[in-house]
């Protein structure tokens, strides 16, 4: 029998071959950039691991998605989520290297996605080789693969993608698309996101701009648009839009147990950040709470009038502001809309426009399911440390509609880590991290399905 672990360490160099020319592939989803052929890159990839693949297209605007299968001995299911796409490499002038080229220094592999996202995907089939080496016939388990090219842009029509192909993809549980460790080395995990709604406001006033001479009696724009945002948060970061807090889910004596036994890091993120504080001297589970269990709302940016050098007298005749709501279960970002329009017309700013995005909604799994009893006993196996388990994290994925409409439990495995700097310039993986993460996601596969 084939040993796992050694094949994956012999098969590495080879691997990251492949991510290299998957990192080749500029597939930025927001500026409709190499999808096809990535989309097609990826059906190759499926079907070199084994699979049947196939690459379907979602309703307009969204981009094709990459399904597959490779059936098991059993018809216990597990589907893989991960997404092609990625962030524009902007601004070029910071990286060190071509970003759509993978260059290698030292144990570190830099590349635009190569953390975020597609170093996920090359590991995991890497682990099903490494399995399908080990197995005379067939994997235990059978494999689902659903890879996606909108998650960078809020993964457009995903959830009607999924409602159409609901047979096609149905699985018993599901690995989401991060996952990795954190400052200490510790295998991180998370089971489940928060949601986020994005929205513009804006206010017009005058037909034009005017001289700063008639700031007594001709309304400005930008001092409109600030009084609309002072009325929806106040200075202890309460969101004071009636009704905001009303959905929000109570954490499980469980999850709250998962939270408190987190490891403090906020010292470390302070001097990373350059803070000498956190809101409200946020400390241990009350900072963790926050980022867990707490919505939140911010101001993302603000533009009017001139901000050129030196002075210009002008009032200015239209404001915006942009902001980002971040959601916990049980809030709807629909909702979350039309709470915030009541608000602003009941406190006298019905002349505000509001646009708001579509929103992604936050998604929770059970802490308790034995599927996430699996991840981490094989993560602390693998790894050697005990994992540190996020009953969900701070930030949003599409998870909502593969957890809920296919009805399966979602946890993260994978090799991201605390500086790999995704979204940013020189994004980067290091080998040990691909190593492990490899390791641990073949573990799972053997470890399934789950006792009890």
């Amino acid at each position: 029998m084939t040993d796992i672990s050694g094949y994956i360490e012999a098969h590495l160099d080879e691997s990251l071959t492949r991510l290299g020319e998957y990192v080749g592939l500029p597939s930025v989803s927001a500026q409709r950039q190499a999808i096809p052929e990535t989309a097609a890159f990826v059906k190759s990839l499926l079907e070199a691991a084994g699979a049947t693949a196939e690459v379907l297209e979602k309703e307009p605007p969204g981009h094709p998605v990459v399904v597959g299968e490779l059936p098991g001995a059993s018809p216990y299911t597990l589907l893989l989520y991960n997404h092609y796409d990625v962030q524009p490499a902007e601004p070029l002038e910071l990286w060190k290297s071509d970003p759509f080229k993978m260059s290698r220094h030292g144990d570190m592999y830099f590349g635009r996605g190569i953390s975020d996202n597609k170093a996920h995907l090359v590991s995991r089939l890497l682990a099903i080789a490494a399995l399908r080496a080990a197995h005379a016939g067939p994997l235990p388990i059978t494999i689902k693969f659903m890879v996606e090219g909108d998650e960078e842009i809020g993964s457009a029509k995903l959830l009607e993608f999924i409602e159409k192909h609901r047979e096609r993809l149905a699985a018993d549980v599901a690995l989401g698309e991060g996952g990795g460790t954190d400052p200490a080395g510790r295998p991180l995990i998370s089971l489940g996101v928060r949601g986020v709604l994005h929205v513009e406001l804006r206010a017009r006033t005058a037909a034009s701009d005017v001289h700063s001479s008639m700031g007594n009696v001709v309304p400005n724009a930008a001092w409109r648009l600030v009084w609309a945002l002072a009325s929806i948060k106040d200075a202890d970061e309460r969101v004071l839009i009636p009704g905001f807090y009303d959905a929000v889910r109570p954490p499980t004596p469980v999850e709250e147990e998962m939270l408190r036994a987190v490891p403090p890091e906020e010292e470390t993120q302070m001097r990373s950040l350059g803070l000498q504080d956190f809101l409200g001297g946020a400390r241990g589970y009350e900072y963790q709470r926050r980022l867990a269990f707490a919505p939140a709302c911010t101001i993302d940016g603000m533009g009017s009038g001139y901000q050129g050098p030196g002075s210009k007298t002008v009032i200015p005749r239209e404001a915006v502001a942009k902001l980002d709501f971040r959601l916990v279960p049980d809030q709807r970002p629909d909702e979350i809309v039309a709470m915030l329009r009541r608000h602003l017309d009941a406190r006298g700013f019905a002349d505000i426009e509001l646009e708001a995005e579509e929103g992604e909604f936050p998604a929770r799994s059970d802490a308790a399911h034995p599927f996430v009893r699996v991840v981490r006993e094989t993560a602390a196996a693998v790894y050697g440390l005990q994992p540190v388990v996020l009953p969900n994290s701070a930030g949003t994925q599409p998870l909502h509609p593969i957890m809920h409409t296919l009805d399966v439990p979602i946890a993260s495995a994978g090799l991201s880590y605390y500086a790999g700097r995704a979204h940013a310039p020189n994004e980067n993986i290091r080998t040990g991290d691909f190593v492990l993460g490899t390791k641990h996601v073949a573990a799972i596969i053997e470890a399934l399905p789950p006792a009890g």
